[in-house]
Order: structure tokens, then C-alpha cells, then sequence
């Protein structure tokens, strides 16, 4: 594993200018990108693999996606399997359960004062649920656009809950809402030892190394 160590340019300078000839265009907008979160864009640290590229930044980046009951009994978990597939992205993890309360309610702490909350907890203990773990670059705010809006009203074409789901309360399925968000509900639904670190035969393909 090699450091590459920038010194400070000024902040007009995309953060991969200064590692200019090191980096794959990938490495280029992943770098550009942390940097710009960061708020430091002249100034960048990366580490890159000569036998692979663990040294992108967000690479391993992972998110909870699980099809709710409805989204089940009406198999379409086939459906959105494909679509995360297709995109690009490596299931790490997943598994079939009937949700309890116990669960639930942690997962949906937020929502427990909310008048649908006991409407909510029926609906996701009506069938059991797939719950999935999915790896790669930007995969949280990725699935969110994939996912599409909460009200299935106002979710587009295209997207899961645009093309499967007619009214909010059935709305096929769940995608984390932030890598903090996604970090506690992996730990919530899947044990460490349920998750698979393996890596894809196209994983240089999809990277662009």
C-alpha cells in the first residue's frame, strides 16, 4: 500500500489536479468528491493499491435495502435484485426473515410518536421481508435515487417504488438514508459473521483500473 501526500494548493484546485498521472478517472471524481465533503480540496490523502483499488475512497461504502412484505408476496425481489446488479453493485449479505417488533421497533425509532407508527409496525409484520446488504462506490445515495420517493405518488418512472408501488403505505421497499443511517441498520438486522467480503470477477471492469 502506497501514501500519496499533497501539499495545499489553492482551493480552485480539484483535489485530484495534485495527484495528476497517479489516478483512473474514477480515482479522480471519487477523490474530488471526498475532498469536496471534506471541505479541504487542495489538500488529499490516498491510498492505492498497486494490486487493486481499496484505495478509492467510498468503495466499500454499504447499504441496507430490504423488500417489505408487499414487495415479497408480490415476488419482485428478483426485480430489484437485477436493478442493483445492473448498476454495478456486490450483494454482500442477505437473508429472508419475519421481522418482529423488537426490530422494528428499533429500526424505526424515529417514527415511534407518529400517529401511523402501529399502522406501520402491521404492515411490516404482515409477511416476512428480504433484507439485503449491497457494496460499493456512493451506494447509499445511490439507492435512494434507485428507491425513488417515499410517496409513491410523487416517485418517478423509472424508479422502484415509481414502477411497483401505487400509495405510500405500500411502498415496496426500504433503502438507508445516510452512511450513518445505513452503518446502524446493518448491525441491526445481519450479525457480522452473515456478511461476505468477497470480490466480483469484474470488480477492475466496473472500477475502470
Amino acid at each position: 500500500m502506497h501514501l500519496l501526500t499533497a501539499e495545499p494548493s489553492p482551493p480552485d484546485v480539484p483535489a485530484s489536479k495534485i495527484c495528476q498521472g497517479f489516478l483512473t478517472p474514477v480515482q479522480h471524481y471519487a477523490l474530488d468528491m471526498a475532498a469536496r465533503e471534506s471541505g479541504r480540496r487542495g489538500l488529499a490523502y490516498l491510498s492505492i493499491s498497486l494490486l487493486g483499488n481499496r484505495g478509492i475512497p467510498g468503495i466499500q461504502e454499504r447499504t441496507l435495502v430490504a423488500v417489505k412484505p408487499d414487495g415479497v408476496q408480490r415476488r419482485l425481489v428478483g426485480d430489484v435484485i437485477k436493478r442493483f446488479e445492473r448498476r454495478g453493485f456486490k450483494l454482500v449479505g442477505m437473508k429472508l426473515l419475519q421481522a418482529n417488533e423488537g426490530i422494528l421497533s428499533e429500526h424505526y425509532h424515529e417514527l415511534r410518536r407518529k400517529p401511523f407508527y402501529p399502522a406501520l409496525i402491521h404492515y411490516m409484520t404482515s409477511g416476512p421481508v428480504v433484507a439485503m446488504v449491497w457494496e460499493g462506490f456512493n451506494v447509499v445515495r445511490t439507492s435512494r435515487a434507485m428507491v425513488g420517493d417515499t410517496n409513491s405518488t410523487e416517485a418517478k418512472p423509472g424508479t422502484i417504488r415509481g414502477d411497483f408501488s401505487v400509495h405510500v403505505s405500500r411502498n415496496v421497499i426500504h433503502a438507508s438514508d445516510s452512511v450513518e443511517t445505513a452503518q446502524r441498520e446493518i448491525s441491526l438486522w445481519f450479525h457480522s459473521s452473515e456478511l461476505v467480503d468477497w470480490e466480483c470477477c469484474d470488480h477492475n471492469i466496473t472500477y475502470q483500473l
